[in-house]
């Protein structure tokens, strides 16, 4: 008994040694500033994770509330955030003792010639016990195993965020495209009214002779044209509001029921523009995207798999204990005589096993490779699409400047040419081209007030802005009982 304590003690000592690599976030080269001059004023303030609350519109704010309790594709996410932290209570708990009960119960007869002492025959054979069983981690593997399990439910949980990040900002940008194309519908209405009133204009003075019947045609034919640009535009409405439906997770009748004018809110020109930013730094950036920290909850899980798989190539110790009663009858179980109890230990060691051992480690190598290399390239997607946004963040105000410049100067055209043509000074076209122009411009405008919008939205999506690592956090605590409803 001495000697089993003492290899008992050398065992435990060796236990929790592990051979596998320590991880190390990979070292990548950022930027020191966001070469402020394209950006925003940055802006601390609590609000930037319900950045979309800036552009102070309830309808707006009704949408993502919806989305993110609805939208289908975050639903599954949450699902595999509770299948990834099942999997990880599930390796913790391999990590301990178990500890079971037994209760059996067996009438048998046995041959004379099989039985060692005593006569052969029937006889009853009950047992009552419990046991125990160990495995001592002496290389790390259950540990590296449980530490890869909390890898892929950290990367599990960020997807979940990155994915509601996502989802959130196509529900802004897909919501300023709607207002943008009803705002256009109304321009082109009320340009098909303006030029109804033209053409009642042109047949009177036909009538009196005062024009020719090419002019009245030409009215004709831009009324005609006007009125062609609406069933396009109200057919972008249509497959926006389906759009939209689909990603604040409507049912399939609220998909086929939707009707223009379902999600009406403020006008696209009276939605206020959000000032300001963020104020991160570019290093800062690998804790604030969501999708960096999920790429690299992937790589701390591939760098734990390495030390599970060169465990394999260690001793295995399993140590197991059993005390219970054992007698032919039930009325002596519980008898001083039918106590029964056993200790013992098991060692298990691969000898040959044709490189099956290091065909796991290499694939564990290969697989952490490949996720350094997911790493790096997650963190360049990022900072390129920080370095578009912002591009495209400048060149949206700019664009929605000169556009409105330039209605500002066809306005002005468009009133000289009626005042030119009603002198007889010019013909009926240029007044025409100076209308088709105008339209044109103002269907412009609103576009470039479109993009202005969706460039902030782009912008504060790439700087990380919409969630909070605490809330992540808590979320991995709580996401049992986050039912979508």
């Amino acid at each position: 008994m001495r000697n089993f304590l003492s290899a008992l003690s050398a065992i435990a000592f060796l236990a929790g040694c592990s051979v596998g690599p320590d991880y190390q976030r990979p070292d990548l080269d950022l930027p020191e500033d966001w070469q402020d001059q394209a950006m925003p004023p940055a802006e601390q303030s609590k609000d930037w994770t319900e950045w979309w609350r800036r552009y102070d519109d309830p309808a707006l704010e009704a949408l993502v509330a919806r989305a993110t309790s609805a939208n289908l594709d975050l639903r599954e996410q949450t699902a595999r955030v509770r299948e990834a932290r099942a999997r990880l209570g599930l390796s913790e708990a391999q990590q301990l003792p178990s500890l079971d009960l037994q209760a059996d119960a067996t009438r048998q007869r046995t041959s004379q010639a099989a039985a060692a002492t005593g006569p052969g025959g029937v006889g009853n054979d009950f047992r009552i016990a419990g046991s125990l069983a160990y495995e001592l981690d002496l290389w790390g593997r259950l540990d590296s195993a449980t530490e890869a399990a909390r890898g892929r439910l950290l990367e599990s949980a960020f997807t979940r965020e990155a994915v509601r990040l996502s989802v959130i900002t196509d529900v802004v940008t897909t919501y300023f495209e709607l207002r943008a194309a009803e705002r256009q519908l109304r321009i082109a209405e009320r340009t098909v009214d303006s030029r109804e009133r033209s053409l009642e204009i042109e047949r009177a003075r036909y009538e009196g002779g005062e024009t020719s019947r090419l002019t009245l045609r030409q009215a004709e034919a831009e009324l005609e044209t006007t009125r062609a640009r609406i069933p396009p535009i109200r057919e972008r409405i249509n497959r926006l509001e389906s759009a939209l439906t689909v990603l604040i997770g409507g049912s399939p009748r609220e998909i086929i029921n939707a009707r223009r004018g379902s999600t009406e809110g403020t006008p696209l020109e009276e939605i206020r523009l959000p000032e300001g930013r963020p104020d991160h730094l570019p290093s800062e950036l690998l804790e604030r995207r969501p999708d960096i920290r999920s790429a690299e909850g992937n790589l701390m899980a591939a760098n734990a798999d390495i030390g599970a798989a060169r465990a394999e190539w260690y001793p295995s110790v399993n140590l197991n204990a059993l005390i219970g009663t054992r007698a032919a009858e039930t009325g002596d179980l519980f008898s001083a005589d039918a106590r029964t109890w056993s200790i013992g230990g098991s060692l298990l060691t691969p000898l040959v096993d044709f490189g099956r051992i290091r065909a796991q480690v290499d694939t564990a190598e290969a697989l952490k490779e490949q996720a350094e290399i997911n790493y790096a390239r997650t963190v360049r997607t990022a900072f390129q699409e920080v370095r578009d946004a912002l591009t495209l963040y400048e060149a949206a105000g700019e664009r929605l400047a000169a556009r409105r410049r330039q209605v500002q100067a066809l306005e002005d055209n468009l009133a000289i040419a009626r005042r030119r043509y009603e002198s007889g000074y010019t013909s009926f076209i240029e007044v025409l081209d100076a209308q088709r122009g105008l339209l044109d411009a103002e269907l412009a405008v609103t576009e470039a007030i479109r993009d202005r919008f969706t460039a902030t939205a782009s912008l504060y999506k790439a700087l990380g802005g919409g969630w909070s690592d605490d809330a992540s956090a808590s979320n991995d605590k709580t996401a049992e009982t986050d039912e979508p409803s």
